[in-house]
């Protein structure tokens, strides 16, 4: 597990420096994981798959959790490309880089 999972010298300049906003934001995308990932995991439908990929990424790229936002990227892709399918290891990267970050998130002093 890596503190490189969220980039805090960038959520730090996207906030202002606003420690309680930070918070608020990390917050906010440690449950939308939650929810993106449970879709993306366990959905039949294709686009669904793909607007959940999509939302994660820009969620990620918010608060600067760059792997997850790489890893959605792939999903998104591979579920958009000729094959209409993610592949496992697409998936599985999703899955550790959220776990990652969320586990920043819950050790970090901005999420207590």
């Amino acid at each position: 597990m890596t503190e490189k999972a969220i980039d805090f010298a960038y959520l730090s300049r996207q906030t202002a420096g606003d420690h309680e906003l930070e918070r608020e934001l990390l917050v906010l995308f440690a449950q939308q994981c939650v929810v993106h990932l449970r879709a993306i995991h366990g959905s039949t439908d294709r686009q669904m798959r793909m607007d959940a990929a999509h939302s994660l990424k820009g969620a990620a790229r918010a608060v600067g959790a760059w792997q997850v936002a790489e890893a959605a990227d792939r999903i998104e892709e591979g579920l958009a490309g000729p094959e209409q399918k993610a592949s496992e290891s697409a998936l599985d990267a999703l899955a550790l880089a959220a776990a990652e970050a969320r586990a920043v998130i819950a050790r970090s002093d901005c999420a207590a």
